[in-house]
This record gives structure tokens, C-alpha cells and sequence, in this order.
């Protein structure tokens, strides 16, 4: 597979599907428009799994993969190929704190915007209950990557590796793809579907911004003939 192939296609995907939710009927008013919100978050959610089955599958064909389509800042952040889970939260959380501050008239008078700035009591508490879970669960994934490195360093500068040792990095990253979908679909369980879509239109925006600012840097870095003609 040609991963850079895929990556250009994948990224033009992303871009059409947050032009639909952008324009997505928010807030929904009837069934149809509650429905069309669903079906469109469902179609972003497959989105990001099929990137991180491909990261996956890539990891297992060369465990020193890393995504070569990503800028210098990019890959200054990514933790195991991709972005930590609990990014997602503090993402959320300043989402939401925006968002009451825009409407905090409305709210003090009893109007409920239903977008991310309008979180129940009820929802909150299980974001924060999620957010341990993940701390834990992303610090165990950390751990166990960190005790690699320390049993791989007596193998540096053999001819051949152990495949017992390939095999073990290709599970670690595999953990952290799972626990990447498996966060995002367990927030977007919590949320409605509009406030749903507000953190996914942000999410995208937030690594597409990435995107453009790793761009420009790298290009005050590298020669114009020899720059990867990316686009974001």
C-alpha cells in the first residue's frame, strides 16, 4: 500500500466530511435533521477508524513506521504514531468553556443552547470519570513502551532482531490505536449528537491548523526543491 497515496486521500475525505457537519442543520429542530447529524458523525467516527487500522497494518510491515506525511511539529507531538486520547478532553473542556462564555447571557437566562457550552451535571461526571480511566490506561501504554526501549537497547546494532521484540512494539501501538477510537467513541456516547459534531469540527480543525502551521515552518527549514508538496 502506498501510505502517502492513502494519506492524501484520507486528508481530502476529512475535509469533505467536516464541510458537511459544518453545515449540518445545528441545532437539530426535527427527526430528520437529528438523524442526518447521526449518520454524518457515524461516517466521521469509520473515518479516523479506517486511518488507524492503516497505521496499524503499516506498524506490523515496518515497526519503525512513523507517518512520513507528517510536518516536524506534527511528529514533535504525535505519542505512538497519533494523538494522546486524553487530548480529546482538554480539547472538550476549552470547546466548552468558549462556548458558555459566548452564550453565558442566554444561559443565566434559561436558554439552553444544547451546543458544547450547554454540558448537564450528568455529563460532566462521566467525562471526568472517562478522563481517569484514560490517564491510566494511556500512563500503562506508556510504561510499557518505555520498558521496550530499555530491553531493545542491548540489540542495537544487530544485524537481526529478535521477533519476539518487533512483535512486542507492534502490540504497543496497536493498544494505542484502540484506546485513540475507543475514547473518542465512548465521549461522543456522552455527548448529543450536535454537541458531538462541535468536538469533531474542532478536533479537525485543530489538526488541520497543525497541519498548515508544521507546513509553514518546514518550509522556512527546507529548500523549496526539496519540500513535500502536502497540502492541508
Amino acid at each position: 500500500m502506498d501510505l502517502n497515496k492513502f494519506y492524501e486521500t484520507w486528508h481530502e475525505e476529512l475535509h469533505h466530511h467536516i464541510h458537511h457537519l459544518t453545515n449540518s442543520p445545528r441545532p437539530p429542530t426535527t427527526p430528520d435533521h437529528h438523524h442526518q447529524l447521526t449518520q454524518l458523525l457515524n461516517q466521521l467516527l469509520l473515518h479516523f477508524s479506517q486511518y488507524y487500522r492503516v497505521t496499524s497494518l503499516a506498524a506490523t510491515q515496518n515497526t519503525l513506521f512513523y507517518p512520513r506525511w507528517s510536518t516536524t511539529l506534527e511528529r514533535s507531538l504525535h505519542w505512538l504514531t497519533g494523538w494522546r486520547p486524553t487530548t480529546l478532553f482538554h480539547l472538550l473542556y476549552t470547546e466548552s468553556g468558549i462556548l458558555f462564555e459566548s452564550r453565558l447571557f442566554d444561559i443565566i437566562h434559561g436558554v439552553q443552547t444544547g451546543d458544547l457550552g450547554d454540558l448537564t451535571a450528568p455529563q460532566l461526571t462521566r467525562l471526568s470519570e472517562l478522563q481517569c480511566e484514560t490517564v491510566k490506561l494511556e500512563n500503562a501504554i506508556s510504561d510499557e513502551m518505555s520498558e521496550w526501549q530499555d530491553d531493545t537497547v542491548g540489540v542495537m546494532g544487530r544485524t537481526s532482531v529478535d521477533v519476539d521484540i518487533i512483535g512486542q512494539l507492534v502490540k504497543i501501538v496497536d493498544k494505542a490505536n484502540d484506546l485513540r477510537l475507543r475514547t473518542l467513541a465512548k465521549v461522543v456516547e456522552v455527548l448529543t449528537p450536535q454537541q458531538a459534531v462541535d468536538l469533531m469540527i474542532a478536533a479537525a480543525r485543530l489538526q488541520l491548523g497543525i497541519c498548515r502551521l508544521g507546513l509553514k515552518h518546514d518550509r522556512e527549514r527546507i529548500e523549496p526543491s526539496k519540500q513535500n508538496q502536502k497540502a492541508c
